[in-house]
């Protein structure tokens, strides 16, 4: 047993930069892992820079000073967040208050639909089933309410976050795009000379995951403006809401999808019923994910991961596992490293392939 987790070892760990490369990684996770609620405002701030490092690199090509692009950058930002917090956070706040208040009269007439299938399908379904289903509804609307109140509760805490945020972030983007070639610099001292291995799974994953986050990012802009001009088009109530959700939803590959489709279908009912204009929406938004699905992403991510959706899968339970909705969001890209760290590992065949694969090429001689 011994011999063989000794060759295990030799076969994997024999390079040093290998061990380097390991050595790194586990860092770099244990640094999120572990203290990553007291440096989020630092993190979201990397993440942020690292996304407007693009915008920069394109007004300097343009000749414009450093300096200036990254000050025209960073303000651009700050306007733009401004006003979508101050434009679509208070219609998106309203909806969803509106949405609460009328859950009590869903409630109501959803059980009246349920206590009418014993009537009209008597094989399938019977009274005391269905009375049961109510039961469990009605104990999950009670947990939904005492959930809402415990946000509320929390909103001090929540307030002073966010305060926090909107000043020490801005302030951490300009100063990590300002000075990115000092600070660049000055890590690398601390990191092993000898690191061929990590600068080349480095170079592999940066332009993947700079590209699949830009792209993400656009298209859930391009999924939440087309969700909402079809579901205000067709008269959908919470149209801003619903298509909030369609457009996040996005970030979760194959579940997001089939997740978002139940608030919709559920909206639907209770507006129309079983109507044609119900059917028409199922029928709209199934197309807007086709187009997305067949269209969009090919354009926008040709190229940039080839994972099966078996390892996407794993990566969004295992990373959202850990982190919550940033893992979820950064699943595909910390997949991404994962399969670049494979594919650069340095592999040694141990003495008897070498053997086998020398006998093999002199008798083929």
């Amino acid at each position: 047993m011994l011999d063989v987790i000794h060759a295990w070892y030799r076969r994997n760990f024999s390079d040093p930069q290998a061990v380097i490369l390991v050595i790194l990684l586990v860092a770099g996770f244990s640094v999120v892992l572990f203290a990553g609620d007291i440096l989020a405002p630092v993190l979201v701030a990397l993440i942020l820079a690292y996304l407007l490092e693009g915008v920069v690199m394109a007004l300097e090509r343009w000749r414009v000073p450093r300096l200036a692009a990254v000050s025209f950058v960073v303000l651009g930002f700050v306007f733009l967040a401004v006003v979508i917090l101050l434009g679509l956070a208070p219609l998106l706040s309203r909806q969803v208050a509106q949405l609460i208040r009328e859950v009590p009269g869903m409630v109501s007439q959803g059980q009246q639909a349920l206590l009418r299938l014993p009537e009209m399908y008597p094989t399938l379904f019977t009274e005391q089933q269905v009375r049961e289903l109510i039961g469990t509804l009605h104990a999950e609307v009670a947990d939904f309410g005492r959930a809402v109140l415990s946000v509320s509760l929390s909103q001090a805490v929540s307030i002073f976050t966010f305060i926090i945020y909107v000043i020490l972030v801005p302030l951490l983007v300009f100063f990590m795009l300002k000075d990115k070639d000092r600070m660049i610099a000055w890590a690398t001292e601390f990191l092993p000379r000898r690191r061929e291995l990590s600068f080349q799974v480095w170079q592999e994953v940066d332009d993947k995951i700079g590209n699949y986050i830009r792209g993400k990012v656009v298209e859930i802009a391009i999924v939440w403006l087309v969700s909402y001009v079809t579901f205000a088009l067709m008269g959908l109530n919470y149209s801003l809401l619903l298509s909030f959700v369609v457009g996040i939803s996005v970030i979760v590959p194959y579940v997001g999808a089939i997740s978002a489709t139940i608030p919709i279908a559920l909206i639907g009912y209770f507006q129309w019923g079983f109507a044609a204009e119900f059917w028409w929406l199922l029928l709209a938004y199934q197309i807007i994910q086709l187009l997305d699905g067949n269209v969009l992403v090919p354009v926008l991510f040709s190229e940039v991961v080839n994972l099966h959706p078996v390892a996407i899968i794993v990566a969004v339970l295992f990373f959202g596992g850990i982190w919550g909705i940033w893992g979820v969001f950064f699943a595909i890209p910390l997949a991404t490293l994962v399969q670049a760290v494979l594919n650069a590992w340095p592999r040694v065949q141990p003495p008897q392939e070498e053997a086998e694969a020398d006998n093999g090429a002199s008798s083929s001689a």
